[in-house]
């Protein structure tokens, strides 16, 4: 298949195409394409499902993270340890 097409994209396209949806950021058209793409391409559809399920796993986790002025206090003793 040629991917000169506009409906035809290729697999690093679609990998580039399937980040974007699985942040809502994919237009109409490109998860069109996309799914013409999963139809015939086994490794779109692994990368589409690995994808799905990390994206899922981080949503579900209850992950917590630093302020970015705790992350500047946090650095700045680090520096003060490492240069006695």
């Amino acid at each position: 298949m040629k991917t000169d097409n506009n409906l035809f994209i290729s697999c690093e396209q679609a990998k580039y195409i399937c980040d974007k949806n699985q942040y809502g950021d994919a237009s109409i058209i490109e998860v069109i394409k996309l799914n013409i793409r999963l139809i015939y391409c086994k490794a779109t559809r692994a990368y589409s499902k690995k994808n799905t399920k990390l994206t899922n796993v981080i949503k579900t986790s209850n992950l917590q993270t630093l302020s970015s002025s705790k992350k500047k206090d946090m650095k700045n003793q680090l520096h003060k340890k490492l240069s006695k």
